[in-house]
């Protein structure tokens, strides 16, 4: 018998309540779900910090980013798009298969995005009809300063689309006082539930972009969203994800019960404490500024060994799932993940893993040493 330990920045541990609340099925046009939905509708609010409509899709979160450019923008219309990282490049590939003109402003892999290049690029196009930005790049671990960018992009008429898939339920977002028009996020991370539900956020501003954009879209039409989640109770306009709607309720009350303020602090202190634990082994981070790096962390794989290796090792000797490298990063690096339903000991049992796994593949690491170095940390 071999445990199966989910250490990845998404999907991620899925608590027994969560998982418990899929087992049983209901139809989708009566009242008992649309109560439901009801309360999901209104968790999701409390955990994006708004008071804008929320529309919920039955999608992955890539769903909801086409669903935010389709209904918002037409053909043509400028957009600015920053890309440091895998997700950031996939919004510019969406931006571009939607023919929006996507001004790319991109940083090495590893860094934050920089508000002074926002400023340089908004100087330079006036006409801006967006600015897009990934809030966490899983690919990198890097967390991006959110805040910084709405007070820059709050002084022009561009809308301000925000990836918040990874970092929602995880890092702080205050969706409408850092002024984020179009807030994505996704369930498979932060809130704790299966993937297949997905998210957007939608501001009075933004409501008034769709009215004119002429982009097309069926499945993903918020509008039609919008007149079907308006009914009392809400409903959707086509067959959702029941039982990931079910699991979401519950997710969502423990995140509520939990209080916002204590979910932050507690990804924090794992992540620094997996921060801790990756010094003591003597390895490098991909991230340049940890500050708020508290979704994943990212580990340059020691020199002589693919990353690979060791994410097949743990997964197949120890039954621990770490992230491999994305895009230009793969084989590369390693990703631990600290996100959604986790504690102290799984901190200390991802730390363990990969001290054995590395010290199976040759490289020096002083067995302990990590596990030390976090528990000093948690302990503290």
């Amino acid at each position: 018998m071999k445990k199966q330990y989910i250490y990845t920045p998404g999907p991620t541990p899925v608590p027994h309540e969560v998982a418990a609340a899929q087992t049983s099925m209901v139809h989708h046009r009566t009242d008992e779900f649309g109560e439901c939905l009801a309360r999901v509708l209104e968790g999701l609010k409390f955990v994006m910090q708004t008071g804008n409509e929320v529309m919920l899709l039955t999608a992955s979160g890539t769903g909801a980013m086409e669903a935010a450019v389709a209904n918002c923008f037409s053909p043509g219309d400028t957009v600015i798009v920053f890309s440091g990282g895998k997700f950031g490049e996939r919004l510019v590939e969406i931006s571009s298969r939607f023919g929006l003109d996507a001004v790319v402003v991109e940083y090495a892999w590893g860094d934050c995005a920089d508000p002074a290049e926002l400023e340089k690029a908004l100087e330079g196009n006036p006409d801006a009809r967006g600015v897009f930005l990934t809030q966490s790049e899983t690919s990198t671990g890097v967390v991006n300063d959110v805040e910084a960018f709405g007070r820059i992009v709050r002084g022009t008429d561009a809308l301000f689309l925000l990836d918040a898939i990874s970092g929602l339920g995880a890092v702080d977002l205050k969706t409408d006082e850092w002024g984020v028009d179009l807030c994505i996020g996704g369930s498979q991370k932060g809130l704790m539930t299966p993937p297949g539900l997905a998210f957007v956020a939608v501001s009075d501003d933004a409501w008034k972009a769709s009215a004119g954009a002429t982009l097309p879209r069926y499945y993903f039409d918020l509008q039609a969203a919008r007149k079907a989640q308006s009914g009392s109770p809400p409903q959707t306009p086509y067959t959702p994800a029941i039982t990931l709607v079910q699991a979401l309720d519950v997710a969502l009350r423990m995140l509520r019960e939990e209080g916002l303020e204590a979910v932050f602090a507690r990804h924090e202190l794992f992540a620094r404490a997996t921060q801790a634990a990756v010094g003591a082994m003597g390895l490098r981070f991909v991230a340049s500024d940890l500050s708020r790096a508290f979704v994943c962390t990212s580990v340059w794989a020691p020199e002589g060994l693919k990353s690979g290796d060791l994410v097949k090792l743990l997964r197949n000797e120890y039954g621990v799932s770490i992230a491999g490298g994305q895009g230009k990063l793969k084989g590369k690096i390693f990703r631990l993940g600290h996100v959604g339903y986790f504690d102290m000991f799984d901190v200390i049992a991802q730390v363990a893993a990969v001290e054995a796994g590395l010290k199976r593949l040759g490289y020096g690491v002083a067995i302990g040493c990590g596990v030390a170095a976090a528990l000093e940390v948690l302990a503290g």
